[in-house]
């Protein structure tokens, strides 16, 4: 008589059904583990392009780069280019191929010869680069603030208050005629408050550090989502709660130095 052993259904089901739970439980920490080694990443390339955006100073009697992305050897009414090669020299969006080539063109390509640098590892498929530099880093000098002392800066030594509160450099999140925008003048958003690596943003700042900052309001993440559903910013968006305004009053305060009014909160 045959009395091998082996499994019956029911004891497969129940091992089935434990590795589905196993499965569950273990898929999102392994979500999150991934894409905690991109943030890591992504926190290393803003960090080196600082660090080149440094040297470049250095080099240049502390000018710094022209960071107007596609605006070189230009002279419009919000900035003054003639004389300058953009930190990318080009905006080709949708074309990865060109757009690899206008960053090999810019001036910061002597100091980070690695087009994956300029591109954070969740970026869309065909986005040659994914970072912006500040509006008041060289870039747009809008009347908003071409009177404030400190506030948009050709050189290092005019930021007003010292550099490790100034940012350079910021996770987009998408590719960006000139440079990242936000108003010094009004409690509104501009450009969009990008959602990056869990909620949040890579910048680095003028002294070459790198943060990761994550929005507190809900209100500031819907805001991101609405925008990325209609393809554009909507300029002049104002927060809704606390958290929001405080998510706003942080970016405006890394791109200019400080608030041009008096904040509502």
């Amino acid at each position: 008589m045959d009395r091998r052993k082996g499994f019956t259904l029911i004891e497969l089901l129940v091992v089935i059904a434990i590795i589905a739970v196993l499965m569950a439980v273990l898929m999102p920490a392994l979500s999150r583990a991934r894409e905690q080694g991109k943030r890591a990443v992504c926190l290393n390339n803003v960090k080196q392009l600082a660090l080149a955006w440094i040297m470049y100073a250095d080099e240049n009697d502390d000018r710094i780069v022209n960071g107007a992305t596609g605006y070189s050897f230009q002279t419009t009414p919000w900035g003054d280019h003639g004389k300058e090669l953009s930190w990318i020299d080009g905006y080709n969006p949708g074309n990865e191929a060109a757009a690899q080539e206008d960053i090999r063109r810019g001036a910061l390509w002597p100091y980070v010869k690695s087009e994956r640098i300029y591109r954070c590892p969740t970026g869309k498929r065909g986005e040659a680069f994914t970072y912006s530099i500040m509006f008041s880093m060289n870039a747009v000098n809008h009347t908003w603030v071409s009177s404030v002392r400190g506030a948009h800066v050709k050189k290092r030594s005019e930021m007003r208050p010292n550099p490790t509160k100034r940012v350079v450099f910021i996770d987009e999140g998408r590719m960006t005629s000139d440079a990242y925008a936000v108003f010094y003048d009004r409690e509104e958003w501009f450009d969009s408050p990008p959602v990056r690596h869990g909620a949040g943003t890579t910048v680095s700042f003028a002294d070459g550090h790198a943060e990761h900052w994550k929005w507190k309001g809900i209100d500031t993440i819907k805001h991101a989502g609405d925008d990325d559903f209609r393809s554009g910013p909507q300029v002049g968006k104002r927060p809704v709660s606390d958290a929001g305004f405080e998510d706003l009053h942080r970016v405006q305060k890394g791109c200019w130095g400080k608030l041009g009014y008096e904040p509502t909160y």
